[in-house]
């Protein structure tokens, strides 16, 4: 029988930061710098045409739940095609355009619709791009190469938001601001496409005995179906970090004013966030690479809890509201670098695509469900109920991944 085996080509690899892993640092980067400086001034431009917290949980979870089946379908597509670069490629210029748009419209169900473009956009390209970062790197570096990916998105979530905090001091618009998300978008869409590289796996010839060679791809691990279910129970309490700007905006400064300094402190407090996490990103991966990912992973969602428990009781306090904001940083930093870390030990090769799509695809839900009942209960006044429900369901995965550790120990 003609046996094959498959490996990445870079398996051997000694200098784990190719050509490849520095594009998707630099794309997630420049990407992130483009939709960041509209998500810096989308609640407050929002508001400056009567519109409040509700509008902003109804545009970002519905934004979300499209992402949650682009997510899937990137995955799909990605199970089913050799070259992911061009696909990925075709997504980040997609919500280029889509984040661009927004600046040639004005009301919600046209902010709607090129909102969720531009994240269906981004939710595409997701599981292409971290398959391709699996693929260029050993085993061994997934914690560090997606700490560090995770590092280019959260630095680009902070030059944006800078961008736009230096054109409000600068008196230029929102739209304006907009208008220039069009520049880093495509700079991403360029490095992606002309700088990354399709690895095809090595195919070696194991002794031919005259049989088929297997053509069926292995199954999902049980083991990824539990982690899977723990990431979903916690994405239920894991809301959109756009509130935290609505948030900042509120405590800074009277509902509805749209003052430029009150609106600058606010867009500063979501840059210290993203601060945060840029830090926190490459040391919890190499700490994940070093020891077991599980329990770290378990000890950021537990500070996730923590931190909204803080945003339900103490958000009116700017003290209190900045220590929660650092909170959410750091543990944003562990959620999204280890949860695609233990996804890529838990997959094999074969089913990384289509597995990092699900996984995207049940934060993505959990995003949209999270984002709508607490944008709801926010425009209500009833703030304490809102973070109080999402501390209570992210505990419940918590829970859930504790049992998981202790059944994998």
């Amino acid at each position: 029988m003609e046996h094959v085996k498959e490996d990445s080509p870079d398996a051997t690899s000694k200098n784990w930061i190719s050509r490849t892993v520095v594009a998707i640092i630099f794309a997630t980067f420049f990407s992130d710098v483009s939709h960041e400086m509209c998500t810096a001034v989308l609640p407050m431009y929002l508001a400056t045409v009567g519109l409040g917290a509700a509008a902003l949980g109804l545009i970002e979870g519905v934004a979300d739940f499209l992402v949650s089946i682009s997510k899937l379908a990137g995955g799909f597509v990605g199970h089913h095609v050799e070259r992911k670069r061009p696909w990925a490629s075709l997504g980040y210029l997609v919500t280029t355009l889509g984040t661009w748009g927004i600046a040639f419209v004005g009301s919600v169900a046209a902010v709607l619709t090129l909102r969720s473009a531009a994240w269906m956009g981004r939710g595409f390209r997701s599981p292409l791009r971290d398959f391709m970062l699996a693929d260029a790197v050993e085993p061994k570096y997934f914690g560090r190469a997606y700490g560090l990916e995770r590092a280019g998105d959260m630095l680009g979530a902070v030059v944006g938001p800078l961008f736009a905090v230096l054109l409000l001091w600068g008196g230029v618009e929102f739209r304006t601001i907009i208008l220039w998300t069009i520049i880093p978008g495509l700079l991403a869409a360029g490095a992606f496409f002309f700088f990354t590289k399709d690895h095809e796996p090595v195919r070696q010839v194991i002794e031919p005995t005259g049989e088929s060679p297997p053509t069926t791809k292995p199954p999902f691990p049980k083991a990824f179906w539990l982690f899977l279910i723990g990431v979903f129970l916690f994405g239920l309490g894991d809301f959109s970090r756009t509130f935290i700007v609505w948030l900042a905006a509120r405590t800074v400064g009277e509902d509805g004013n749209m003052a430029a300094g009150t609106l600058s402190l606010a867009v500063l407090l979501y840059m210290l966030h993203n601060l945060v996490s840029a830090a926190a990103a490459y040391p919890v991966g190499h700490v994940g690479d070093r020891r077991a990912k599980l329990p770290v992973l378990v000890i950021g969602y537990g500070i996730g809890v923590a931190t909204n428990l803080m945003l339900a009781f103490f958000s009116g306090n700017l003290v209190w509201l900045v220590a929660a904001i650092i909170l959410s940083g750091f543990y944003i930093a562990i959620e999204e670098t280890l949860e695609k870390a233990v996804a890529a030990e838990l997959l094999p090769r074969e089913r990384r695509s289509l597995g990092f799509g699900m996984l995207a695809c049940a934060n993505a839900v959990g995003d949209m469900v999270s984002s709508l009942y607490v944008g709801l209960l926010l425009e209500a006044g009833y703030t304490t109920l809102a973070f109080s429900i999402a501390a209570g369901v992210g505990a419940v995965g918590v829970c859930w991944m504790l049992w998981f550790v202790r059944r994998r120990v």
